[in-house]
């Protein structure tokens, strides 16, 4: 009977150990979409942030996009573009093409301020973000945030 009680909970214990990972990704197939920070100036950082961004819009989810600190320059009209491979593409050329999908792109209001520029030196479809708007986009339960 000790034996059998014993074995019940050690079954019991590795399906939970199984069951648990599946119900978190599944769960995962359920997010409406993705809210990316881009902080970094590491070109081949913001150039994965953008694939993966473009990838997800591909697969049906909404994707928004805010651009803070050193990722900032990629709003700019006047940003330095390096070519990525194996793409052969910058990652503001994929920027605009997620822009061109209707995908919400912002600056950090702290950007321009602090660099000295103004929204007329803005690529077309970048606005700036509003802290309250994006403060409740964050805190919903059905979109993921990443950070690069």
């Amino acid at each position: 009977m000790i034996r059998s009680i014993k074995y019940g909970s050690m079954l019991l214990a590795l399906l939970m150990m199984v069951m648990v990972p599946l119900q978190s990704h599944a769960a995962d197939d359920d997010a409406k979409g993705l809210f990316v920070f881009v902080t970094s100036g590491d070109v081949q950082t913001q150039m994965m942030a953008m694939v993966l961004s473009t990838k997800t819009l591909e697969q049906g989810k909404s994707v928004q996009v805010m651009l803070c600190g050193p990722g900032g320059e990629l709003a700019m009209k006047e940003c330095r573009q390096t070519v990525v491979k194996p793409l052969g593409k910058s990652p503001q050329m994929l920027l605009k093409n997620l822009i061109s999908k209707g995908v919400t792109v912002e600056l950090c209001p702290l950007y321009l301020p602090n660099i000295e520029a103004s929204s007329k030196e803005l690529i077309d479809g970048v606005s700036i973000a509003k802290p309250p708007v994006i403060a409740e986009k964050i805190r919903e339960d059905d979109v993921k945030l990443f950070t690069f």
